[in-house]
Protein backbone atom coordinates (compact mmCIF):
# COMPACT_ATOMS: atom_id res chain seq x y z
CA UNK A 1 0.00 0.00 0.00
CA UNK A 2 3.13 2.69 0.48
CA UNK A 3 4.27 1.69 -2.89
CA UNK A 4 0.44 2.71 -4.47
CA UNK A 5 0.46 5.64 -2.36
CA UNK A 6 3.55 7.30 -3.42
CA UNK A 7 3.08 6.12 -6.83
CA UNK A 8 0.03 8.33 -6.36
CA UNK A 9 1.84 11.37 -4.81
CA UNK A 10 4.63 11.31 -6.85
CA UNK A 11 1.98 11.48 -10.12
CA UNK A 12 0.42 14.31 -8.15
CA UNK A 13 3.00 15.78 -8.05
CA UNK A 14 5.32 15.46 -11.63
CA UNK A 15 1.67 15.85 -13.50
CA UNK A 16 0.50 19.03 -11.69
CA UNK A 17 3.69 20.73 -12.40
CA UNK A 18 3.41 19.95 -16.02
CA UNK A 19 -0.56 21.20 -15.86
CA UNK A 20 0.70 24.05 -14.56
CA UNK A 21 3.30 24.76 -17.17
CA UNK A 22 1.20 24.05 -19.90
CA UNK A 23 -0.70 26.96 -18.14
CA UNK A 24 2.65 29.08 -19.56
CA UNK A 25 3.23 27.33 -22.45
CA UNK A 26 -0.21 27.00 -24.53
CA UNK A 27 -0.93 30.72 -24.49
CA UNK A 28 2.12 32.13 -23.80
CA UNK A 29 5.07 29.90 -25.51
CA UNK A 30 3.41 28.01 -28.00
CA UNK A 31 2.03 31.25 -30.46
CA UNK A 32 5.55 32.96 -29.94
CA UNK A 33 8.13 29.99 -30.27
CA UNK A 34 5.70 27.36 -32.02
CA UNK A 35 4.57 23.89 -30.09
CA UNK A 36 8.10 22.31 -30.67
CA UNK A 37 10.30 25.18 -29.38
CA UNK A 38 8.11 25.45 -26.40
CA UNK A 39 7.70 21.86 -25.72
CA UNK A 40 11.51 21.51 -25.78
CA UNK A 41 11.78 24.44 -23.56
CA UNK A 42 9.56 22.83 -20.95
CA UNK A 43 11.44 19.57 -20.85
CA UNK A 44 13.99 20.86 -18.60
CA UNK A 45 11.59 21.50 -16.32
CA UNK A 46 10.25 18.72 -16.16
CA UNK A 47 13.19 17.19 -15.72
CA UNK A 48 14.07 18.97 -12.89
CA UNK A 49 10.51 18.38 -11.27
CA UNK A 50 10.66 14.66 -11.81
CA UNK A 51 14.43 14.64 -9.76
CA UNK A 52 12.96 16.89 -6.94
CA UNK A 53 9.45 15.32 -6.31
CA UNK A 54 11.54 11.31 -6.47
CA UNK A 55 13.77 12.12 -4.36
CA UNK A 56 10.94 13.94 -1.73
CA UNK A 57 8.42 10.38 -2.64
CA UNK A 58 11.37 8.80 -1.81
CA UNK A 59 12.45 10.09 1.74
CA UNK A 60 8.42 10.91 2.61
CA UNK A 61 7.52 7.43 2.46
CA UNK A 62 10.82 6.08 2.88
CA UNK A 63 10.90 3.61 -0.04
CA UNK A 64 13.06 0.93 0.39
CA UNK A 65 15.21 0.00 -2.87
CA UNK A 66 12.48 -2.98 -3.87
CA UNK A 67 9.99 -0.37 -4.20
CA UNK A 68 11.36 2.55 -5.80
CA UNK A 69 10.64 0.80 -9.36
CA UNK A 70 7.02 0.19 -8.71
CA UNK A 71 6.89 3.59 -7.55
CA UNK A 72 7.73 5.23 -10.69
CA UNK A 73 5.91 2.23 -12.65
CA UNK A 74 2.76 3.05 -11.06
CA UNK A 75 3.48 6.47 -11.43
CA UNK A 76 3.95 6.35 -15.27
CA UNK A 77 0.79 4.39 -16.01
CA UNK A 78 -0.98 6.63 -13.71
CA UNK A 79 0.05 9.47 -15.96
CA UNK A 80 -0.61 7.62 -19.66
CA UNK A 81 -3.68 7.06 -18.54
CA UNK A 82 -4.57 10.61 -17.66
CA UNK A 83 -3.05 11.84 -20.59
CA UNK A 84 -4.82 9.63 -22.92
CA UNK A 85 -7.82 10.15 -21.71
CA UNK A 86 -7.79 14.13 -21.88
CA UNK A 87 -6.62 13.94 -25.46
CA UNK A 88 -9.55 11.07 -26.26
CA UNK A 89 -12.28 12.25 -24.04
CA UNK A 90 -11.83 16.06 -23.11
CA UNK A 91 -10.36 16.67 -26.69
CA UNK A 92 -12.10 14.62 -28.49
CA UNK A 93 -9.99 12.92 -30.24
CA UNK A 94 -8.92 9.17 -31.31
CA UNK A 95 -5.88 7.87 -29.92
CA UNK A 96 -4.59 7.49 -33.45
CA UNK A 97 -5.24 10.72 -33.83
CA UNK A 98 -3.44 12.15 -30.48
CA UNK A 99 -0.35 9.96 -31.63
CA UNK A 100 -0.24 11.06 -34.94
CA UNK A 101 -0.83 15.14 -33.57
CA UNK A 102 2.92 14.61 -31.70
CA UNK A 103 5.87 16.33 -32.91
CA UNK A 104 8.04 13.86 -33.94
CA UNK A 105 11.18 16.07 -31.99
CA UNK A 106 9.65 17.09 -29.21
CA UNK A 107 7.54 13.64 -28.71
CA UNK A 108 10.71 11.99 -29.08
CA UNK A 109 12.32 13.69 -26.15
CA UNK A 110 8.96 13.33 -24.23
CA UNK A 111 9.49 9.78 -24.35
CA UNK A 112 12.37 9.89 -22.89
CA UNK A 113 11.13 11.80 -20.16
CA UNK A 114 8.47 9.81 -19.71
CA UNK A 115 11.28 6.75 -19.45
CA UNK A 116 13.63 9.03 -16.42
CA UNK A 117 10.17 9.64 -14.65
CA UNK A 118 9.61 6.15 -14.05
CA UNK A 119 13.29 5.17 -13.50
CA UNK A 120 14.38 8.06 -11.44
CA UNK A 121 12.92 7.11 -7.87
CA UNK A 122 15.08 3.76 -8.57
CA UNK A 123 17.90 5.44 -10.17
CA UNK A 124 18.31 7.78 -6.74
CA UNK A 125 18.75 4.49 -4.73
CA UNK A 126 21.51 3.55 -6.95
CA UNK A 127 22.84 7.38 -6.22
CA UNK A 128 22.57 7.21 -2.51
CA UNK A 129 23.87 3.57 -2.18
CA UNK A 130 27.17 4.15 -3.80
Amino acid sequence: MPTLKAGLAYFALVFGTGFLLGMVRVPFLVPRLGARTAELLEMPVMFVAILFSARYVVRRFALPPSARLPTGLIALAVTLSAELTLATVIQNQSLAAYLASRDPVSGSVYLVVLGLFALMPRLLSRQHSH
